[in-house]
C-alpha cells in the first residue's frame, strides 16, 4: 500500500509527542514493505540531521509559520498534493485540526481511504482561544464523521467519542520501542548525576504544568532540605508558540540552582536524560496517551504522574498518581518516592517489562495493517465509522 501521512510537523521528531507517533509507524510500515509518505513543514526540518528509512519518504510542502495558521495551511496543501500529485491508498491524518480537511478525498479522491487518528482533546489546552476552540471542537466532529476508520491512542479517548458524537472507533495506543544502554556523557553539560535528578521531559505549554512542578519542587525542597539537597529537577523542552510561558517558568527558578533547564534535546542526549533520571515527573492536566511517559517507561524508570484517565490507563499502582494540578499532593508524593529505594527500583523493572507487553510497535503496526486492509475491502458508510 501507498500511504500518506498529514498533520504532523515532520520527522525526524525533534519533539511532539504526535511527530514521535508518526515516524515510529512510518518505519515500522516501511518495515513490513509499504510506501510510506510522511508530509513535513521546512521549518521544522531544517536543522533536523538526516534521516534514512525503509520506503519512507519526507515530502516538504509550504505553509505560513504562525500559530493559528501553521497546521491548517500545511494539511490543506498536502492533501492537495497526496490528491493529485502522490495518490496514496490510505491518507492518514493524524490530530483533530488537521481532519477538518479530510472531507476533501472523500470528495476529491473517492479512490483512497481516509483515516484519522484522534490523538488528544486539543479544545482543553490552555493556549488556544475561543475561536480556536471552536473550530477544534467541530475538528472532533470531523474526525469520527468523514473517516472510513477513526483510530483512539486512549481508551478514554475511545469512550469520549462514542459519548460526545456516537462514533465508534478503534483503539490503537501509542507505541514505543525499548533502547538499550545509555551513557552518562549528555549529563555533564546540564550538572546532572545518576539517579540525581527529577526529569520533566514535554513541550512547554501550560496544560503540560511544568510551573506546578516547579512550584511543587521548590515546596518540597523547602519541607525537606536535606532529603533533596543533592537532586536536581531537570526540564526538557521548550517553547511552541509559547514563549511568554516559558519565559515565566525561567522567572520561577531564575534563582534556584537546583532547577535545570535544558531547551529541546533528542537522540542521544534525550536516551541518557531518560535513562540516569531518579524519576520522570508528568504533571499535565490533559493527555491523549503520553509518549514521554511510555518512554520513562521504556528506559525503566519509575514516573509520577498527575491522576487524569489517561495517565490511569498507564499507571496503575496509587504511589505514583497525585491529585491534578495539586502542588501539595505533587510535593509529598516526590518526597515518599525519593525515600525509598527499593519502591523506585521495582517499579522501573515493572514499567519496562510493561510497555514491552502493552506498547510494542509489533502490535501496533500489526494491528494498522489489518484496519488499512480492512478498509480497501469494505465500503464503511461515511456516517458511522465501524469498529473492527
Amino acid at each position: 500500500m501507498k500511504i500518506a501521512m498529514i498533520g504532523q510537523k515532520g520527522i525526524p521528531a525533534a519533539y511532539g509527542g504526535v511527530e514521535r507517533h508518526v515516524e515510529d509507524l512510518a518505519r515500522e510500515l516501511g518495515l513490513n514493505g509499504h510506501e510510506v509518505l510522511v508530509y513535513a513543514r521546512k521549518w521544522f526540518i531544517k536543522n533536523a540531521p538526516k534521516q534514512e528509512l525503509t520506503n519512507v519518504q519526507r515530502v516538504v510542502t509550504p505553509t505560513i509559520h504562525t500559530k493559528h495558521l501553521d497546521a491548517i495551511v500545511h494539511t490543506f496543501i498536502s492533501t492537495l498534493h497526496a490528491i493529485f500529485i502522490s495518490r496514496p491508498d490510505i491518507i492518514h491524518y493524524h490530530g483533530v485540526g488537521p481532519s477538518l480537511l479530510a472531507w476533501i478525498p472523500r470528495v476529491l479522491a473517492p479512490r483512497a481511504k481516509v483515516f484519522v487518528t484522534f490523538h488528544c482533546i486539543d479544545r482543553y489546552h490552555q493556549k488556544w482561544g475561543p475561536i480556536a476552540k471552536f473550530f477544534l471542537r467541530l475538528g472532533e466532529r470531523t474526525a469520527c464523521a468523514f473517516a472510513h476508520q477513526t483510530i483512539a491512542v486512549s481508551k478514554s479517548i475511545q469512550q469520549y467519542c462514542l459519548n460526545e458524537y456516537q462514533a465508534r472507533t478503534h483503539y490503537i495506543p501509542n507505541g514505543v520501542n525499548l533502547p538499550g544502554s545509555v551513557g552518562l556523557k549528555a549529563l555533564a553539560p546540564f550538572g546532572l548525576a545518576k539517579n540525581k535528578y527529577i526529569l520533566m521531559a514535554s513541550r512547554l505549554v501550560p496544560h503540560k504544568g511544568a510551573h506546578y512542578l516547579i512550584a511543587a519542587w521548590q515546596y518540597a525542597c523547602r519541607q525537606n532540605a536535606s532529603r533533596l539537597k543533592n537532586y536536581k529537577l531537570a526540564i526538557v523542552g521548550g517553547s511552541t508558540f509559547t514563549d511568554d510561558y516559558v519565559k515565566t517558568l525561567h522567572a520561577l527558578g531564575e534563582k534556584d540552582k537546583s532547577i535545570v533547564f535544558t531547551d529541546w534535546q533528542s537522540g542521544p542526549a534525550l536516551s541518557a536524560l531518560y535513562g540516569n533520571a531518579a524519576l520522570l515527573v508528568h504533571p499535565s492536566e490533559n493527555e491523549g496517551l503520553p509518549i514521554t511517559v511510555l518512554e520513562a517507561m521504556a528506559h525503566g524508570r519509575p514516573v509520577l504522574v498527575s491522576d487524569i484517565a489517561e495517565h490511569q490507563e498507564i499507571i496503575h499502582d496509587q504511589n505514583f498518581l497525585f491529585k491534578t494540578g495539586s502542588v501539595g499532593s505533587l510535593a509529598d508524593q516526590i518526597l515518599k518516592l525519593l525515600a525509598n529505594a527499593a519502591l523506585l527500583k521495582s517499579a522501573g523493572i515493572k514499567n519496562r517489562l510493561d510497555v514491552a507487553d502493552r506498547f510494542n510497535w509489533n502490535h501496533i503496526t500489526k494491528d494498522t495493517i489489518r484496519l488499512y486492509e480492512d478498509a480497501r475491502r469494505k465500503p464503511f458508510p461515511i456516517s458511522d465509522p465501524v469498529t473492527i
